[in-house]
């Protein structure tokens, strides 16, 4: 077991926990600086939902200087099957939306409108939205488009969140592209990599206190862990929780890992884990490259195979849902 890995088992929800923090410090920050006329979409990452063509989102406008406007989804643009249940239009309302066609602009979509001068209540109703009502597991998920009143886009970075120009999903990176080795912190060295391969900015990785980043990978996360004593960048992710153990466990994930070109499938505390060690030490960009290339296969293909095996769940799957009421309790109508 590489060094460290109890720890991250015992400290993945507080990883998550902290990227919804900086998210919405993030948001809170930037809302009072739109100009007049910016429009700002916050949009849930279909593979986060499962639900196909459902689209979730949270759309901010700036009408005037000191207001901002919001709407929300809401059952009249989703599907049969995604369509938010009683709980989830309760949660709504109580974090302050108000119904379709209540406020004016709206339309079918809930809607809140507010003063820039409470920007951090606003971004905390929007994080739990995303979060809690639409199902968003991390901000990683989250992707967002951001325009001026002139068309033109501008800077802006809500990481974890990704935006929409230069998708990490587009097309990752050759070997060539990636830059040469260069001195310096093993930490920023990892991030101006990994930011190469998706096509993006250090700034708009999710990097947390500990250089440690985050990365969308399907249906999984991927960490890049880099640690300078011993000198190892660890790439890993949580593929399956809450397993039990039994010896036809344990023969899987051996025979599995002995087919993998690189890498190891092992289970820790309850939890089914992938990983693949690079060395720091002389780094080399084109290593970590095929060590995040070969995680995020593993982990978007393996932590659905094995659960189909040995049960458990997806790191990122919740045991209750509030778009998953019961089948006997039947959605909000159409109108909300």
């Amino acid at each position: 077991m590489s060094a460290g890995v109890d720890e991250y088992a015992s400290d993945l929800t507080a990883k998550v926990a902290a990227a919804w923090r900086d998210f919405t410090s993030a948001l809170a920050v930037a809302l009072p600086t739109l100009p007049v006329g910016a429009d700002l979409a916050l949009i849930l990452d279909p593979t986060a939902s499962g639900t196909g063509n459902a689209v979730y989102d949270v759309s901010l406008t700036v009408p005037a200087v000191g207001q901002i406007r919001a709407d929300a989804t809401s059952n009249a643009t989703l599907p049969t099957a995604a369509q938010l249940g009683r709980t989830a239009v309760g949660q709504l309302v109580a974090l302050g939306w108000q119904p379709p066609g209540v406020l004016e602009g709206t339309g079918q979509r809930f809607g809140l409108h507010t003063e820039t001068d409470t920007a951090d209540e606003l971004a905390t109703i929007v994080a739990r939205t995303m979060r809690d009502v639409y199902g968003a597991p991390h901000p990683a998920f989250l992707t967002y488009d951001y325009q001026a009143e002139d068309g033109e886009t501008s800077p802006l970075v809500l990481a974890p969140a990704r935006p929409v120009t230069g998708d990490v999903d587009d097309e990752p990176a050759e070997a060539e592209e990636l830059p040469p080795t260069t001195s310096g912190p093993l930490g920023e060295v990892v991030a101006t990599v990994v930011a190469a391969m998706q096509h993006t900015t250090p700034s708009h990785l999710a990097i947390d206190e500990d250089h440690e980043i985050s990365l969308r990978a399907g249906s999984a996360m991927v960490f890049i862990k880099p640690t300078e004593r011993p000198a190892v960048v660890d790439v890993y992710s949580p593929l399956l929780t809450e397993v039990e153990t039994n010896e036809r466990l344990f023969r899987e994930l051996s025979e599995l890992t002995r087919r993998l070109p690189i890498g190891r499938l092992y289970h820790s505390e309850g939890t089914i884990w992938a990983s693949v060690p690079v060395y720091g030490r002389d780094f080399q960009p084109s290593h970590l490259m095929l060590a995040v290339q070969s995680m995020t296969r593993l982990a978007d293909d393996l932590d659905d195979r094995l659960q189909e095996k040995f049960g458990g769940r997806r790191f990122f799957d919740t045991k209750t849902t509030t778009r998953d009421d019961s089948e006997d309790t039947p959605p909000m109508g159409m109108y909300l």
